[in-house]
């Protein structure tokens, strides 16, 4: 084992480097300095919360079409359980559209409006 010079902790043989503090270990010399970095920003986690609510009702209130045996309508946004028409579907084009362009404007929004 050997100890660092800076911080004084013990470690394997085989570290060049410590571990805890980033000294070199065979003593001949310092790694660079590193200049001041500004500790990092967080994400809106207020946005955040806002973009899973949204992702749900999403989910929740999908968008209808017609069925594939009518001429393509759409028919709106309608409870899950409880389609405009009984045999209404779910478009899965577009809430998967819905769903993304919800997710990235939700991201895109946590980081404009970051905590800095």
């Amino acid at each position: 084992m050997q100890t660092c010079p800076v911080c004084h902790r013990s470690l394997p043989e085989i570290n060049r480097f410590c571990t805890n503090c980033g000294q070199r270990l065979d003593g001949s010399a310092t790694p660079p300095s590193r200049p001041n970095v500004p500790p990092l920003e967080q994400l809106n986690i207020t946005v955040l919360y806002g973009m899973v609510a949204a992702l749900a009702l999403a989910v929740l209130f999908p968008p209808w079409e017609s069925p594939p045996t009518q001429q393509p309508e759409f028919l709106g946004l309608h409870f899950i359980l409880s389609p405009p028409t009984p045999e209404a579907i779910v478009s899965r084009m577009l809430l998967t559209v819905e769903l993304v362009t919800l997710a990235i404007a939700g991201l895109y929004a946590s980081f404009l409006l970051r905590k800095r």
